[in-house]
């Protein structure tokens, strides 16, 4: 919906580094999935408590939603998107890696929060991507089966998380590149961004 992930990357690494962590920026890159504490686990194993890794988590999303918010916008022709959508009854919701406060702030700060109502985020999971559990209570609460579901996605991880829940995935391209993607058999497309998929939903 953003392309906040440089941000998360930067935030990441910065606070890593403050940990004495020696990560590249490139190697924080390919770890910025799942849970904080997750995350954190993989790079310091056993260094901290659970408690200690959610704080340092919290942290670190605090900071982020500061020195992001002045850059904050949808990804170019996502607001015509989700207002095409909407206008067809087309049934919205968020499920992500990211925590509820997170999302809240996307939407809090974008027309995003007219149109979507539906969230699953890291607080709502035992499992985080790409084990599907996110998206599977994703489609619960939207009541609609798992296989009818078209997932939008910007990460490998995630188009494996669509993939292990049995749903199609379309790949925004931002900080991957499409070869790190091809390995899914579920990705039916790919975009820069939603102008050319707006011209794709028109003609439909």
């Amino acid at each position: 919906m953003v392309n906040d992930m440089p941000y998360h990357i930067q935030a990441w690494h910065n606070q890593i580094l403050a940990l004495g962590g020696n990560l590249t920026l490139e190697e924080m890159k390919h770890q910025c999935y799942g849970k904080n504490d997750e995350l954190l686990e993989r790079v310091f194993p056993g260094r901290f408590s659970l408690e200690e890794r959610i704080k340092i988590g919290n942290e670190k999303e605090a900071l982020y939603r500061v020195e992001f918010k002045p850059f904050l916008k949808l990804i170019s022709g996502l607001d015509t998107f989700l207002q095409i959508a909407n206008n067809k009854n087309i049934k919205m919701g968020i499920g992500s890696a990211a925590i509820t406060e997170n999302i809240e702030f996307v939407l809090h700060n974008t027309v995003a929060g007219d149109y979507i109502s539906t969230i699953v985020s890291a607080n709502d999971v035992s499992l985080s991507k790409p084990h599907p559990e996110t998206f599977f209570k994703c489609a619960a609460l939207l009541n609609t089966a798992p296989e009818s579901c078209l997932v939008f996605e910007d990460t490998p991880k995630g188009v494996e998380c669509a993939l292990n829940a049995g749903m199609k995935a379309v790949v925004i391209l931002g900080e991957h590149e499409q070869a790190e993607f091809e390995a899914f058999g579920n990705v039916i497309h790919y975009a820069k961004d939603y102008n050319q998929l707006n011209e794709i939903i028109t003609a439909n």
